[in-house]
């Protein structure tokens, strides 16, 4: 872990509310520029490196075919470096840009422009070295040996941006419950890709019982799919998109070979309210924002079979949530229409204390996007852990342009 001074060196340190916990920008001279998501660490495994997207562009949607880039920033040496293009990208999380097991393994979607179809892409940053996979990169098993994804040619049917962006006649539309869709995984290694189980398969296994009379006026699509910190168990977030009205979304989990699927979360509950699950350290419990009781959204935490639903009642829930390894600390930060959030565009990124029943804000965050007339183009603040439980990465928008900043959390553990 480097230290504050070396940091000093090389980037800006930003004014912030609390000062034990000191941020930088580390993207100070290149616009338009993200991590990927709150559940994985864009921080290499050595701490030395930050692998982000490079937008083409921020004020419109993305267009099949354009590039972005997959940069690398040296914390230790202040460098920023383009490693490639790639036409797998959408405007939330990038091209997913994330680490395998060590600083040699930097993975990424890109897609085929003559068939339109997404692929993941192995990359060693020192080297150039890099190897094609079958299929595509949503979440990167801890060991790094298998990528776990939904189809992200299909995540758009639900919801914009977390996906990649490809001509409307390749975007297969599912049947109510498809048989040729549903989880994919892919050996990091061999490159080879197969289809976990299908939507059609979890409604069959899953515990407790779906009623498949529940999905009967829609269609079945993936959206998130993540490891557990242990690499035991997947969470799945399935979604039915009705003919009329909003998604039914459900919190899905399983084992690696598909066995043991579990509804971890029933639409019946989501629908009171809430979002963004993920899962706590421990592997076995799941964290949330939801309105338990159908009225005010708390941080809540339930094990993977759906039982023992405790809600933190201290606390209004609110953005993308995580939880320390020592259970005392969830950081969070805030959508703009959340009740948390201040007005002309700033959000607080919020650090709670759970034994003390405390909550200290980091840093107010400008996360105004350049068009703020289409959800997919906001700017969400995804804070993440790196992989040692030390600091924060998450991004902003200062003067109209994306910026990927860090914070030293040390002090406050």
């Amino acid at each position: 872990m480097l230290m504050n001074t070396e940091l000093d060196r090389f980037f800006p340190r930003q004014p912030s509310v609390m000062w034990q916990a000191p941020i930088w920008c580390i993207t100070p001279q290149i616009d338009r520029c993200i991590h990927r998501f709150f559940d994985t660490s864009p921080v290499s495994p050595s701490g030395r490196y930050v692998a982000l997207t490079r937008l083409p562009y921020e004020d419109k949607l993305p267009v099949p075919g354009d590039a972005a880039e997959i940069v690398l920033v040296d914390l230790q040496q202040g460098t920023t470096r383009i490693l490639a293009e790639t036409r797998g990208w959408d405007s939330q999380l990038g091209a997913q840009a994330q680490w395998g097991s060590d600083d040699h393994s930097l993975f990424f979607n890109d897609v085929d422009t003559q068939t339109w179809r997404p692929f993941g892409v192995r990359l060693d940053p020192a080297t150039g070295a890099t190897k094609k996979l079958d299929g595509p990169i949503f979440m990167v098993s801890p060991d790094g040996k298998l990528a776990a994804s939904p189809c992200l040619l299909r995540t758009a049917r639900t919801q914009a941006g977390y996906g990649v962006v490809v001509p409307e006649n390749y975007v297969p539309k599912n049947p109510t419950m498809a048989h040729d869709d549903g989880i994919y995984l892919t050996d990091t290694e061999t490159g080879a890709s197969r289809l976990l189980i299908s939507f059609a398969e979890i409604v069959e296994r899953a515990r407790p019982a779906f009623d498949p009379v529940d999905f009967r006026n829609g269609a079945l699509y993936g959206h998130h799919v993540k490891w557990n910190p242990q690499g035991d168990r997947l969470m799945f977030v399935m979604r039915c998109k009705p003919d009329r009205g909003r998604p039914l979304r459900n919190v899905i989990t399983m084992k690696p070979d598909g066995s043991d699927v579990t509804v971890a979360l029933h639409w019946q509950i989501w629908r009171r309210g809430g979002h963004h699950p993920n899962w706590c350290p421990d592997g076995q419990r799941i964290l949330m924002n939801l309105a338990a009781d159908g009225v005010t959204m708390r941080f809540v935490r339930f094990d993977y079979e759906g039982r023992n639903i405790e809600a933190e009642e201290n606390f209004v829930g609110s953005g993308h949530p995580t939880l320390h390894p020592n259970g005392r600390i969830i950081v969070t930060d805030t959508y703009l229409g959340e009740s948390a959030a201040a007005e002309h565009g700033k959000v607080p990124l919020r650090c709670i204390n759970i034994p003390t029943k405390t909550e200290v804000v980091l840093v107010w965050v400008d996360a105004r996007p350049t068009n703020d007339r289409l959800a997919a183009l906001r700017v969400d603040q995804h804070p993440a852990w790196d992989r040692e439980y030390r600091m924060i990465v998450f991004n902003g928008c200062p003067g109209g342009t994306r910026r990927v900043y860090l914070c030293d959390m040390r002090n406050l553990l």
